[in-house]
């Protein structure tokens, strides 16, 4: 017979239920930190354009651009 006791089972499924949770949390960090990564980058290109706009004074493209930046700090508490 290959019985396990009592105290064996519940050490096996805590640690079944520690490493369930380990799993989530590093998918979580590893979601929060991609849309880290792709907010700045869509931050930078924003900030770029809004540069290129103002030096060759595209009032309407700036107005435009800004508000796209703008939008996009709101959305995301930055």
């Amino acid at each position: 017979m290959n019985e396990k006791s009592y105290t064996e089972l519940m050490k096996k499924s805590a640690m079944k239920k520690k490493q369930l949770k380990e799993s989530f949390v590093l998918d979580l960090y590893i979601d929060m930190l991609l849309s880290e990564i792709l907010l700045k980058k869509e931050k930078a290109k924003l900030m770029e354009k809004i540069d290129e706009a103002i030096d060759t004074e595209n009032k309407r493209a700036f107005n435009s651009l800004s508000k796209q930046y703008l939008e996009l700090t709101k959305r995301f508490g930055t």
